[in-house]
């Protein structure tokens, strides 16, 4: 089996509604993304022949989806009053309203999904909200 890393970061803030304890408030992280792809056989021919993936493609890939993030309030839809978010879509904040709670382990599955979706055979993704903390998700 082969296999490729690649990671890229942002920074974002969300909280945790219905959370007991200090997530509960608005605060931010740098959040690290780290995806690992893997395949059996490498590609037989053509310029990326002897890759699994051309390198710059998957950083790519992965940067633009943390840049899309990046510098963001990540909510959880229905988290915040409709005032509240007209509020602040009208100060020209930059917000992300996301189906599920912003937690390391849903972004994890998050970016696993839409890694996949563009093709890449992704086999792990792990999301660091601190230095030391990081959630994985992986399909076997």
């Amino acid at each position: 089996m082969y296999y490729l890393k690649t990671e890229s970061s942002f920074d974002s803030a969300h909280f945790l509604k219905g959370y007991d304890g200090k997530c509960k408030n608005l605060h931010g992280h740098r959040w690290r993304v780290v995806v690992e792809i893997a395949a059996e056989q490498l590609k037989e021919e053509g310029q990326t022949r002897g890759m699994l993936v051309d390198f710059s493609d998957l950083k790519k890939a992965l940067k633009k989806i943390c840049d899309e993030m990046d510098h963001s309030l990540i909510y959880e839809k229905d988290s915040l009053r409709k005032e509240t978010v007209t509020a602040l879509h009208a100060e020209d904040f930059r917000m992300i309203e996301v189906d599920f709670r912003p937690t390391a382990e849903h972004f994890s599955k998050y970016f696993y999904e839409l890694m996949s979706q563009q093709g890449f055979p992704v086999h792990r993704v792990e999301v660091y909200e601190t230095p030391n903390n990081c959630a994985a998700y992986e399909c076997n």
